[in-house]
């Protein structure tokens, strides 16, 4: 996928947080763009989403896997929107509970028309774990644009990084098709690598203009 950065970018320091949505219905109008982040439950997607944006404490963030328990609606402006969706994995709460996230996640990623891309963050020391692949295949053959995120790239070495990197290309490389657009960038919210790549990644996104009918 071609970046282009010769635009000005979309200032992420005023996003603001909107709502939080137990439910589809409680979502806004299914209009403009959204670009959703999804992970397992210690991926470090509310770390990312503060790093990315600039602000400490837009996401909450905490040591207990699973915090996120609600679709995070943050407005970038009237027409644009970021996504922190629940995690997915070992999260530790009630069966009753986890069953209600993976169904409101499966039907917001298979009816919310404005959603244009996927952010899905995955440990660098355990990726390519089963949800992550089937999340990314299907993300693919659906026609949204993804990139994936090795969080906590700051734990390895560099030789390590790259390692890794070209091990989650060649796995997830059958399942980017002609029309797929797929970018894997190593991640840390501590160092600051990957920023720039994943906000280039927003900005073609938002620039592509909401979906026609």
């Amino acid at each position: 996928m071609h970046i282009d950065n010769s635009n000005e970018s979309i200032d992420y320091s005023k996003v603001r947080y909107l709502l939080g949505a137990a439910e589809l219905h409680q979502l806004p109008d299914d209009e403009g763009i959204e670009v959703a982040f999804a992970g397992r439950s210690n991926a470090g997607k509310s770390s990312a989403l503060n790093k990315i944006t600039g602000q400490k404490n837009l996401a909450r963030t905490s040591k207990t896997p699973g915090r996120t328990q609600l679709i995070n609606v943050f407005n970038i402006d009237d027409s644009n929107r970021l996504i922190d969706l629940p995690g997915y994995g070992f999260a530790k709460v009630s069966r009753a509970v986890k069953n209600n996230w993976e169904k409101t996640l499966s039907e917001y990623l298979q009816t919310r028309r404005c959603l244009k891309a996927l952010v899905i963050l995955m440990d660098i020391r355990h990726p390519c774990k089963d949800m992550d692949v089937a999340m990314i295949r299907w993300s693919l053959a659906a026609g949204l644009s993804v990139m994936v995120l090795l969080s906590k790239s700051d734990k390895v070495k560099q030789g390590e990084r790259a390692k890794t990197t070209r091990a989650v290309k060649n796995t997830l490389k059958p399942f980017v098709g002609p029309d797929s657009e797929l970018l894997i960038s190593p991640f840390s919210s501590l160092k600051g690598e990957g920023v720039s790549a994943v906000t280039s990644f927003l900005n073609n996104t938002y620039k592509k203009g909401p979906l026609q009918t």
